[in-house]
């Protein structure tokens, strides 16, 4: 695939909805790693959101994130020269961090390029699996926290069977990857491996039947003037 000038679902200002499993595995330059291309606008450096896939020994030359990186590790083992991180850890890379990623015995992630604001200087790493979950604004639901920063908030939230959410509207828009169960609004049914955007002001009414677990990111899309200049 040439990856020169490449825009996938690169409006932010349109919904979009995306089975990742259904999507082949693009190579990318470095031997032994591929990519599902979820959204994306530009070339090998772009505003992108893709699953990456490490194939056992793969690893990635040293390189610098400009505008940063968030990672969450679905599976298997992801390091670099500050770490091994398991499945269920996030981490965001600030603005300007370096580093060369590698896999000892493969992995697969969900990683977000060049999303982040340029004075967002924190680097954030958090390890679900031992994390302090928090009850949630309704019955049924468990959230953890993962970063902020001005208006945005990116939280992993766990629905248990049954449970309903209010009607509500998301300034900033709202972005979702359905990491297990079944998720469901008003718009859709969407399972595991499911990534969702919807934009500045959307809403929807959430709900799982069977339960879930999902990424969550919201307040960092820009309104559709903002959204049209940048795409």
């Amino acid at each position: 695939m040439n990856m020169n000038l490449l825009q996938i679902h690169a409006d932010l200002s349109q919904r979009a909805t995306v089975d990742s499993t259904a999507l082949p595995w693009v190579d990318a330059p470095v031997s032994g790693i591929a990519r599902r291309l979820l959204e994306r606008d530009g070339g090998e450096v772009a505003r992108a959101t893709s699953i990456v896939r490490y194939a056992p020994g793969s690893r990635f030359p040293s390189h610098r994130h400009d505008l940063g990186e968030e990672i969450l590790v679905l599976e298997g083992d992801f390091g670099d020269e500050q770490g091994s991180f398991g499945p269920g850890t996030y981490i965001r890379n600030p603005p300007g961090s370096a580093h060369a990623p590698h896999s000892v015995a493969g992995c697969t992630l969900f990683v977000k390029l060049r999303h982040l604001d340029a004075d967002d200087a924190q680097r954030v790493v958090v390890d679900s699996r031992s994390a302090t979950w928090h009850p949630g604004l309704v019955p049924g639901l468990s959230v953890l926290p993962l970063a902020q920063y001005a208006t945005q908030h990116t939280a992993l939230v766990r629905w248990a069977p049954g449970t309903l959410f209010g009607r509500h509207r998301h300034f900033g828009g709202e972005e979702i990857f359905v990491m297990d169960g079944t998720f469901e609004d008003d718009h859709g049914r969407y399972p595991a491996g499911t990534w969702l955007r919807s934009p500045h002001l959307s809403e929807h009414q959430p709900f799982s039947r069977e339960g879930c677990t999902i990424l969550v990111k919201t307040g960092h899309l820009p309104p559709p003037a903002a959204a049209g200049a940048q795409a």
